[in-house]
C-alpha cells in the first residue's frame, strides 16, 4: 500500500494576528544596529504568530526566535511581504517534521536583495520625490496642505503595500509549502535558494565593506598599483577577506564587544601603515 502525504490545508492568517504583525512591521528600524540590522525588529514583528505555532513547544519557539534575529535588512514597506512568508514557512516547519528550517533563513535573505531594490525604486525614487514636489507647490502658496500633502501621498501607498504584501506573503508561502510534495523537491528548493541567499549577502558584503589597499610599488619606473591587480585577480577581495575573517572570531565565541575592539584595533594599525583604506573615500 502506497503512502500520500498529506499536504498542509489552505488556512488563513488570524484578522488579530494579522493586524499585530501589520503595526509591528512600522518598528522594525526602532531597535537597528550594525551586528543584526533590522534582525530584532523582525523577530518583534513575527512574534504572536511564532507563540501562537508553537504554543505548546518552548524548545521551537526558542529555535524559531533565533532564526528570526539573525541579520536581516530592506527596505520597510515590502518587509511585511517577508514576514507572511515566514510565517507561513515556520506553520509547516511545526507541522511537518522533515521540513528543514534553514530553508526559512535561506527564503528571507533571498528575498532582501530584489524586494529592496523594489522598495527604493518606488519609495525613495518616485513616491517620496512626488509627495514632497507636490507638498512644496502647496507650501509656496501659504496652505496648511503640504504636509497634509506630503503625508498622504507617501503613507497610504506604504501602508496599502505593508497590509496586501503581508497577506500576499503568507498566502503564497502556503502555495510554495504546498508544492512541495516530497523531500526530494524540497532539498532542491533549499539548495536554490541558499545559493540566492549567497548571492545576496556576497552582493551586501561587497556594498557594505569597501575596504581596498593604497599600497603602491614602482618597478623599472612603473608603478605598480597593488589594488588594481587584486580587481583584475579577485574583485573585492579584501571586503570578503575582511568578512570571513570577522566571521572566523565570532565563532570563537568571543563577545560582541571584544569583536568590535579587534576590528577597531586591526583597522586603525592597518591604516595607519598605509595597508588598507575605506574604499568609499
Amino acid at each position: 500500500m502506497t503512502d500520500v502525504q498529506q499536504k498542509p490545508e489552505k488556512q488563513n492568517l488570524p484578522k488579530k494576528e494579522m493586524r499585530s504583525i501589520f503595526w509591528r512591521s512600522f518598528s522594525l528600524l526602532g531597535s537597528f544596529n550594525f551586528e543584526r540590522m533590522q534582525g530584532l525588529g523582525f523577530l518583534y514583528a513575527v512574534l504572536p504568530s511564532l507563540k501562537r505555532i508553537y504554543k505548546n513547544d518552548d524548545d521551537g519557539l526558542k529555535r524559531a526566535m533565533s532564526r528570526h534575529i539573525e541579520t536581516f535588512n530592506m527596505t520597510v514597506a515590502p518587509s511585511p511581504l517577508v514576514m507572511g512568508t515566514t510565517v507561513a514557512m515556520e506553520e509547516r516547519a511545526k507541522s511537518d517534521s522533515t521540513f528543514d528550517p534553514t530553508a526559512i533563513s535561506s527564503i528571507k535573505v533571498s528575498l532582501m536583495g530584489p524586494l529592496s531594490g523594489i522598495g527604493d525604486t518606488f519609495f525613495w525614487g518616485i513616491f517620496r520625490i512626488l509627495a514632497v514636489s507636490l507638498a512644496i507647490g502647496f507650501a509656496q502658496q501659504g496652505s496648511v496642505l503640504g504636509p497634509i500633502v506630503l503625508l498622504l501621498v507617501f503613507n497610504i501607498p506604504n501602508f496599502l503595500t505593508r497590509w496586501y504584501g503581508l497577506r500576499f506573503g503568507y498566502q503564497q508561502g502556503q502555495e510554495i509549502m504546498r508544492s512541495m510534495g516530497d523531500a526530494r523537491t524540497m532539498q532542491l528548493f533549499t539548495y536554490c535558494a541558499g545559493i540566492v541567499g549567497a548571492m545576496a549577502m556576497g552582493s551586501m558584503t561587497a556594498f557594505w565593506v569597501p575596504i581596498t589597499s593604497p599600497l603602491h610599488f614602482t618597478i623599472s619606473k612603473n608603478k605598480i598599483v597593488v589594488q588594481d591587480y587584486l580587481d583584475q585577480i579577485f574583485p573585492t577581495l579584501l571586503p570578503i577577506a575582511f568578512t570571513l575573517g570577522v566571521l572566523w572570531i565570532i565563532k570563537k565565541r568571543l563577545p560582541v564587544m571584544a569583536v568590535i575592539g579587534i576590528i577597531i584595533a586591526g583597522g586603525f594599525l592597518l591604516g595607519a601603515l598605509g595597508i588598507i583604506t575605506n574604499g568609499a573615500e
